[in-house]
């Protein structure tokens, strides 16, 4: 089959390398001290730091759900990429492991060479800011398996820790403090059901503002998942366990954490649902347990630390602009979450 008549069955050769050019660029650029090989290999390659006696890596793969189709019918492509790095430092530094590495995947129909690029320098961008290298990744085309325009984003992260540093959740005690530090917004879990509440039930547009806010649709639904890397780097040598809170929220989240014997007791009134969770809930008649299940309700990760940490703790957050409270705390029991 001749290149036109891939063309043709919609696959853009001559675009797609366009594209790589464009990428190519964009990973030289994030590139670190340990990056090791060519851009455009067949594999990404980057060292272990230097100065770790025993160095665990810490892998995880994830994507950012139907977000992306807000970014598309928006047609903002720069953000995603960005979400989809700071989700994935985040669920590393739960374990107390430092970003080294990652690789980004963009399958799709009928993207063009900005908006793919679009996409992949906000994955760039990611990773500059956490000075991680980008060591790779693959685009494909794939007419058919998509309808144009669509498109889907994920990528894997390596990060790095010390073993006997290495963060499991089996330090945690009864009496640990539970500090929340505050989401920029629903982060990248619960989009079916907002985009369902917000354009098929409330019939809203991307330009509407969202009441309480000066922000629109299109800004809240788009704001950057928040990266907790530099608020809690400097005290995670005081933190008994962390949760990153994603699908199925905290509840399905904190409870990964705990050990044996320990209750999380979450206190209800210690913050107010931000006005985009406060407009889910009200506009779609959702009942508080399953707000609780699907979103984040402005909580992004919750720390677990001893009482005597959580001053410094919250002020190592503060520092680095990211807002916290003290949510509850760990009391003895049968292993689970419990809002009062």
């Amino acid at each position: 089959m001749s290149g036109s008549q891939y063309a043709a069955a919609g696959v853009d050769l001559q675009g797609a390398e366009a594209a790589k050019a464009r990428i190519a660029a964009l990973v030289t650029g994030a590139r670190t001290a340990h990056s090791v090989g060519k851009v455009g290999a067949f594999g990404g390659m980057v060292r272990v730091p230097e100065g770790y006696r025993r160095p665990v890596l810490v892998m995880s793969t994830d994507g950012v759900g139907t977000k992306v189709l807000v970014a598309r019918e928006a047609q903002r492509f720069d953000t995603v990429g960005e979400d989809l790095v700071n989700h994935s430092v985040n669920d590393i530094l739960v374990h107390g492991a430092r970003p080294l590495a990652f690789l980004d995947y963009v399958a799709g129909a009928g993207l063009g060479i900005e908006q793919t690029a679009g996409i992949v320098e906000g994955v760039a961008r990611g990773c500059r800011q956490h000075e991680m290298a980008l060591a790779g990744g693959e685009t494909a085309q794939m007419p058919g398996l998509y309808r144009p325009g669509d498109f889907d984003l994920a990528g894997t992260i390596v990060g790095v820790v010390e073993e006997e540093l290495a963060i499991h959740g089996d330090a945690i005690v009864p009496g640990d403090a539970l500090i929340a530090l505050e989401s920029s917004g629903l982060h990248t879990n619960g989009y079916t059901l907002a985009r369902a509440i917000l354009f098929d039930h409330l019939k809203l547009t991307l330009e509407a503002k969202i009441p309480g806010t000066g922000s629109t649709v299109a800004d809240a639904l788009l704001q950057v998942h928040r990266s907790y890397w530099t608020a809690l780097a400097p005290v995670l040598d005081r933190v008994h366990g962390l949760a990153h809170i994603t699908g199925g929220g905290i509840p399905g989240n904190l409870v990964r954490v705990l050990p044996a014997g320990c209750e999380a007791v979450v206190d209800q009134t210690s913050w107010a649902l931000p006005p985009l969770f406060e407009l889910l809930q009200r506009g779609g008649g959702v009942a508080p347990e399953e707000m609780r299940e699907v979103f984040n309700l402005g909580v992004g990760m919750i720390v677990v630390a001893p009482a005597e940490h959580v001053a410094s703790v919250r002020g190592a957050a503060t520092a680095a602009g990211v807002p916290s409270w003290v949510l509850g705390e760990v009391r003895p029991g049968t292993t689970g979450v419990r809002f009062v």
